[in-house]
């Protein structure tokens, strides 16, 4: 036998209210028990579909919706077991043991007593598992089209494969250049006896076509040829709206617009090209922003920016930031410092996909380790070669004074730093998945006190795996290792060499208090380094989040990472995420403390400790 229809391959819709929009005088409680059929998918589309049990506690009826809202249950549950594959399933809810159709049911909840609970229970039968028969793709369909359709004889007939074959099927035409083509809603037949499902799709590709004029509306301060040179976007080029959605992208990317949209006619134009419309919306040129900070070692540090994203009608960006450093009676902050920079970027600069930096940066430090007092300038040129993968270069001269144990030094430093960072994370502040890693090496010319070579090379890395629910249960892990080669511990400036201690590396040790020391127990610092961290992410809730961590670090004087004294630091912590990512507040202790270390340290601030 064989029952012909359009199915609902669409998806579950799900009503969001009951049939019958009025209730009762006196609402009708009940509990709700959806009995398992072992099959999890069908289990869990169930207790998401149900409005006895969505609206148990938010939505409550009379007797007479009571059972109208049981009646749409039924319907939508047997959309469920459709959705599966299950076309000959059945569904059962009886309410106080007696079924739907039962023509007493209202009277017989109308005598319940008021404030008693009545069962209802919801019994699904799924049946037989019918599978995929034949599949049937008509109409304008290129040859190598077909392939992407992978949908088999015989897999079973789950609505989402059916949906997610049509929709490859669409994605492969439009990313080939057929930006017309269309593709039916598929078209179902059910044959019973055979149980089986056969599909029917009618696609008509129209012609392969390429953009024509990119016409770009709402500038007013940035200038229309910086984005015609940024746009990896050309008349003439094949359609391809994956290149289309990375055009916008990048457009967004450049920081001054506050929406970015890209679109295209439904027809041709006259000469057969597809047009292309962006519309901007420039957002404000001047952007304040603060941040702060706090840690039992360093105390606090505040701070706050102000920028231009828009200098000179071309995204350039200015930002001026000072920032108050070592306030509040840190434990290895001797006094109050400062940091005060201002940077200047050229986006496109010379090629789209490369940016000129311009920094220059005046500080003063009183760290246990060395107090610093130091003028920096540098430039930087930074291209991107994939959206994840970026490298640098750049030419840095630093002017410092350096006192350690009462001794103070003054350098000049050239440094040539080269950079590559992979980050496929999509977020700064809360990384759920993905690797960042980064990788530096920076050539040092010290030109007195006195003056050598030295190479600073040093590795990070870090992923994230989630553990059940995306974004829910994270383990993070992070590594980074380190070495100074050229030159001995004491021929190197103290800023430059490796420390290890705080938030950065290993939480429940002072900042820079792992590693060699002085006699007096002054933090030397050393040329090597290796660190790692494990942490354990869990979210409660929509706002709230705990952590637990454990970190480990060593630092050693020979150049060679892994030698050294390791310290191993374990913890925990709370978040609370807000739209800027999560404030994050950890308590951490030491578990093998050098001498008169602190029993603990706290630290608070935005994002993830990594």
């Amino acid at each position: 036998m064989l029952r012909r229809a359009t199915l609902l391959l669409a998806g579950i819709v799900i009503a969001t209210g009951d049939t019958v929009p009025g209730r009762a005088a006196d609402p009708q409680p009940y509990t709700v028990m959806i009995m398992p059929t072992g099959i999890a998918g069908i289990d869990g589309a169930a207790q998401e579909t149900s409005t006895l049990q969505s609206l148990n506690k938010t939505g409550p009826v009379g007797p007479f919706a009571l059972v109208e809202r049981a009646r749409s249950d039924q319907t939508r549950l047997d959309t469920v077991l459709n959705s599966f594959g299950y076309y000959a399933g059945s569904v059962a809810i009886t309410i106080e043991g007696r079924p739907l159709d039962d023509p007493t049911l209202v009277d017989r909840l109308d005598a319940v007593p008021p404030g008693t609970s009545v069962p209802v229970v919801v019994t699904m039968t799924p049946g037989p598992l019918f599978r995929i028969g034949t599949v049937q793709v008509s109409g304008d369909v290129p040859p190598d089209a077909r392939g992407e359709l992978n949908l088999a004889t015989g897999q079973p007939a789950v609505a989402s494969d059916v949906l997610a074959a049509h929709d490859r099927l669409l994605n492969y035409l439009q990313s080939t250049g057929h930006a017309l083509a269309t593709v039916s809603t598929p078209v179902a037949t059910l044959e019973t006896g055979s149980r089986s499902l056969n599909i029917a799709m009618t696609v008509d590709a129209g012609p392969r076509v390429d953009l024509g004029e990119i016409t770009i509306t709402g500038l007013k301060d940035v200038n229309v040829g910086f984005i015609r040179r940024t746009l990896p976007l050309n008349p003439g080029e094949q359609y391809d709206p994956a290149k289309l959605q990375a055009a916008r992208e990048d457009l967004a990317a450049q920081g001054v617009f506050s929406s970015v949209a890209i679109t295209t006619p439904d027809h041709l134009a006259e000469n057969g090209t597809l047009p292309v419309m962006i519309t901007v919306v420039e957002g404000p040129k001047r952007v304040v922003s603060a941040d702060a900070a706090y840690s039992t070692d360093l105390g606090i540090a505040a701070g706050a920016s102000w920028t231009h994203r828009n200098l000179f009608g071309n995204a350039e960006q200015l930002t001026l930031r000072a920032n108050a450093t070592e306030v509040g009676g840190g434990t290895d902050a001797k006094q109050p410092g400062y940091i005060a920079s201002a940077t200047l970027l050229f986006p496109a600069w010379l090629r789209r996909d490369q940016t000129l930096t311009l920094n220059t940066t005046a500080l003063k430090q009183y760290l246990k380790a060395y107090n610093q007092t130091a003028l920096i300038a540098g430039v930087t040129v930074a291209r991107t070669l994939t959206p994840n993968l970026k490298v640098s270069v750049g030419l840095t001269g630093e002017e410092e004074k350096i006192t350690q144990e009462e001794v103070g030094r003054n350098y000049t430093l050239l440094q040539v730093p080269l950079t590559a960072t992979f980050d496929n994370t999509g977020s700064i502040f809360d990384p759920t998945h993905g690797v960042r890693a980064n990788v530096t090496l920076t050539p040092t010319e010290s030109f007195r006190n006195p003056q050598t070579t030295f190479l600073i090379a040093q590795a990070t890395a870090s992923t994230y795996f989630n553990l059940g629910e995306p974004g829910r249960s994270v383990l993070a892990v992070r590594g980074l290792i380190g070495s100074i080669q050229g030159a001995s511990t004491l021929e190197i400036p103290a800023d430059q060499r490796f420390y290890a201690g705080g938030t950065g590396t290993v939480r429940g040790y002072r900042y820079q208090s792992v590693g060699p020391r002085f006699p007096d127990g002054v933090f030397e610092g050393g040329t090597s380094i290796d660190a790692g961290s494990v942490e354990f992410r869990q979210r409660f809730g929509e706002s709230f989040g705990g952590v637990v961590f454990v970190d480990a670090a060593q630092v050693g004087s020979n150049g060679k990472p892994f030698s050294g004294t390791p310290r191993v630091g374990t913890g925990f912590g709370v978040r609370y995420y807000t739209s800027i990512g999560p404030i994050r507040a950890d308590l951490a202790f030491p578990v093998n403390p050098q001498k008169k270390a602190d029993p603990l340290e706290f630290y608070v601030g935005i994002g993830q400790a990594f």
